[in-house]
């Protein structure tokens, strides 16, 4: 069998856009529908989260990822993994991808997709809450998509928004109902297990981006904030059984 490729972020750096990346998953949302599975293994706070994907005619994908929050005093990423392509006809394997480019690359596509489709044409104003490898995207995608657009950062770590803030040329805060009232895009990238962003601090009009509560006992936004809002999701597969910010309030009823 030949060697199959290893696709690192570095391999694709400085060829991706992040616009074009966005229209591509408009188009593929519009393509045919894939069969998905998921499992997700967990351990304490540590979480193991595999996908998979199959379109016939297209292939299969195969996505494996651990997220393990202490890894960052560790000096080590929280979310480790990779993606393995199968041909579709023979199930030969094509390529292993890093996980990485998937992480960080395509959340922030999806994010910056979503605002074009839904947030106001003249947003000016994003927050982002949190700092971590998410966020950073996130600048650059939305700042590719909304040219011109004000970035404000906050974190329950204030040095690590004044960090990333600074590194990229944005603002930060430790004021977040304010930051949050003022915002125009608000997005959140944590791995929060309780509600960082108020339903009291919304205004009309705003677009809130909910990220990072991948797992059924975590929350970004309260109950409030839920139920002032219009729901979009990219997949009721994908989002309804696993994904806290919907599961637990439904559950509630």
């Amino acid at each position: 069998m030949a060697s199959v490729p290893y696709i690192t972020e570095a391999d694709v750096a400085g060829r991706l856009d992040w616009v074009a990346m966005a229209e591509a998953l408009a188009a593929g949302h519009r393509g045919p529908r894939a069969e998905i599975a998921d499992q997700f293994l967990t351990r304490g706070p540590d979480t193991l989260l595999s996908r998979a994907a199959w379109i016939d005619g297209m292939g299969v994908a195969v996505k494996s990822v651990t997220v393990m929050p202490a890894n960052p005093a560790r000096d080590l990423p929280s979310v480790q993994g990779a993606m393995v392509l199968f041909e579709d006809a023979t199930g030969g394997i094509v390529a292993v991808i890093d996980s990485g480019l998937v992480t960080r690359l395509k959340t922030a596509a999806d994010s910056l997709l979503g605002a074009r489709l839904l947030a106001r044409k003249d947003a000016r104003r994003l927050l982002i809450i949190g700092a971590g490898a998410v966020a950073a995207s996130l600048i650059e995608a939305y700042r590719a998509g909304f040219p011109g657009i004000e970035v404000t950062l906050w974190s329950r770590t204030a040095a690590s928004a004044r960090a990333l803030a600074e590194a990229t040329g944005a603002a930060s805060t430790e004021d977040l109902p304010a930051a949050v009232a003022a915002a125009d895009i608000v997005a959140t990238a944590t791995m929060s297990t309780r509600p960082v962003l108020m339903g009291e601090w919304l205004r009309p009009g705003q677009h809130l981006d909910l990220i990072g509560a991948y797992r059924a006992d975590m929350r970004e936004a309260d109950d409030r904030a839920l139920t002032r809002s219009r729901l979009f999701v990219d997949s009721f597969e994908t989002t309804l059984e696993h994904i806290g910010e919907l599961k637990d309030p439904l559950a509630r009823g």
